[in-house]
This record gives C-alpha cells, structure tokens and sequence, in this order.
C-alpha cells in the first residue's frame, strides 16, 4: 500500500498526503461466507498469522498479543467479536493491525481479499439487522459493488473503551 510509510517511533503511519486518495478506499476481506470492509484509512499494516501469547481473564474474542516490530499489539478474533463459530487458525489467516485513538489493535480475520474504490453515493444505511449476530452498531454502511453489498465495518464501534483497557493497549 503506497500510503503507509514506516517510522522510526511507531510501527507504521499513513501519509498524510495520500488521505484525499485513500477517502473513499476500502480493505475487503473474508469471516466466513461474508465479504467485509475497512476503511484503508484506519489500517497501518496486515501481517500473517502468527503466534499468540494468551493474556489471562480477557473475553473470548481478545485473543491475546503478538510482537510486531517491538510493538505489543493486542488481537481481537472478528469471528468470535461478530458471534461467528470459532475455527483454527490457519496459514490464509491475516491480521489486519488498525490505529485508534493512537492506539493498535490487531484484527484477525479469514482471509484479505483486495482494496476497492467505494463511493459515498454506493453506500447505503444499515437497514438494521435486528436477528443478526453481527449487531447494527459495528456497522458503518452497506458498500454497493456492481451486483454485490459489502458490510463495511466502523473500527471505532466495534472497539470498545472496555476492549482498549483489558487487552492492556494505551
């Protein structure tokens, strides 16, 4: 990705300049059948799955922390987060490191599948899926493309003040 450069104080930042281009940008990946979306704004990095050092009495969707770089980010499973059954990880896994409030947070999640341009006219409201796991208030709009609706997700909704503090992130 163009927009990231690396720091010497921070794992990676995003180019300042490149926040006009990268607007309308999103990561598209996979939890299961579903195809999800982030902003490419909120995403510093996106690794391979690796080892995860448990951290005790932290609910079952953090689940644990990984070094990346010097850096002790805290992982959070999207499958479990969204009510998804539990599956073992495997080597398609990715973790996709997002920034919050200047601080990481690593997503795992299925498999990346590419970025994709999203206009602001192809986004619709959330209808509001009242019998979903996947509960409304994580949800930032539906992404039309082509034929297809992504879910595009708000990384500030779906980490909460509560999750920041107990998987020890600042």
């Amino acid at each position: 990705m163009e927009a990231v450069k690396q720091s010497e104080d921070d794992i990676f930042l995003v180019d300042d300049d490149d926040d006009l281009q990268n607007q309308n940008k999103y990561l598209l990946f996979n939890l299961g059948n579903e195809v999800f979306g982030l902003k490419i704004s909120s995403i510093i990095q996106i690794v391979e799955m690796q080892k995860v050092t448990e951290v005790p009495d932290m609910p079952p969707y953090i689940k644990g922390v990984i070094n990346q770089r010097g850096k002790v980010i805290p992982l959070m499973d999207l499958r479990l987060r969204f009510g998804m059954p539990e599956r073992e990880y495997d080597d398609r896994n990715c973790i996709i490191i997002v920034s919050i409030h200047d601080t990481f947070i690593g997503f795992i999640v299925d498999t990346v599948a590419e970025v994709h341009d999203i206009e602001d006219k192809d986004i619709d409201p959330s209808p509001g899926f009242k019998k979903s796991n996947l509960k409304e208030k994580y949800i930032s709009g539906l992404g039309k493309i082509g034929d297809d609706v992504k879910i595009l997700l708000d990384v500030e909704k779906i980490i909460t003040p509560d999750d920041l503090e107990q998987a020890g992130a600042s």
